[in-house]
């Protein structure tokens, strides 16, 4: 018995040793709430819509939205160390540019019935016809300059890493496998009405962050896909991709 008991402690983890660390540090909390708080606003339109607010009003929900979650940011920005220095090298930085181009590309084009899973609302910015150029401003700031950053802080460098190893910040991209890749790829793609379009864009975002192992390389695709998305959208008044 005294044997066994020697075995299993010539085993154990330093972390088994110490206690087993929380599956969701401080560190996770600050990439978390960001996004958290943005999908909450997507609930609270939701449930506004349903109680039968004008889409006027909603549409100002928006510019709260953004605010708030650029706060968060702002907040916890000195912890975010994966952004730090903002740097990227010139040939990442292209590879980033023309990758999130092919993914607006293919995001408009992957739109059949299949691919896709219930409606999305969209976001008109007309009143009364006429466009307010005031959110149509913030809308394309916040898709362009916000949300990429929320997003694969979250989506990225927290719950990519954090799949390999709950103390997320001591895994390096070069330690991520297909597992974190899968399934990062699959919940980001079902995250959008666009499901098929959503899981191809996942997967250029996370292999432009394992190849270049800079954060800045799929915040920099992700903001070309959405503020060209914003261009289109205009161009063509399809609202419903907004």
């Amino acid at each position: 018995m005294t044997q066994h008991d020697d075995r299993y402690a010539a085993a154990a983890s330093p972390a088994q040793a110490t206690g087993a660390a929380p599956m969701l540090n401080r560190a996770a909390w600050v990439r978390i709430l960001p996004f958290a708080a943005y999908m909450l606003f997507l609930v609270i339109a939701d449930v506004l819509e349903r109680l039968g607010v004008a889409p006027g009003p909603l549409r100002w929900l928006y510019p709260v939205k953004i605010g708030v979650v650029v706060l968060l940011l702002a907040l916890f920005w000195r912890q975010y160390h994966e952004l730090k220095p903002l740097r990227l090298r010139l040939p990442a930085a292209l590879t980033a540019i023309v990758s999130g181009i092919v993914v607006l590309v293919l995001w408009v084009s992957l739109n059949a019935g299949w691919m896709s899973v219930g409606a999305a609302p969209g976001f008109d910015p007309r009143d009364g016809g006429r466009i307010d150029w005031l959110l149509v401003a913030i809308r394309i700031a916040g898709a362009a300059l916000v949300v990429p950053v929320m997003e694969e802080l979250f989506w990225r460098s927290f719950l990519m890493r954090w799949i390999v190893d709950p103390d997320f910040e001591a895994v390096e991209t070069s330690q991520l496998g297909l597992k974190s890749f899968v399934i990062t790829v699959l919940l980001f793609g079902f995250e959008h009405n666009l499901w098929l379009a959503g899981i191809v864009a996942g997967a250029a975002y996370s292999l432009l962050y394992m190849r270049h192992r800079n954060l800045w390389s799929p915040i920099l695709a992700h903001a070309v896909t959405n503020g060209l998305l914003g261009v289109w959208v205009l161009m063509t008044g399809n609202w419903s991709y907004w």
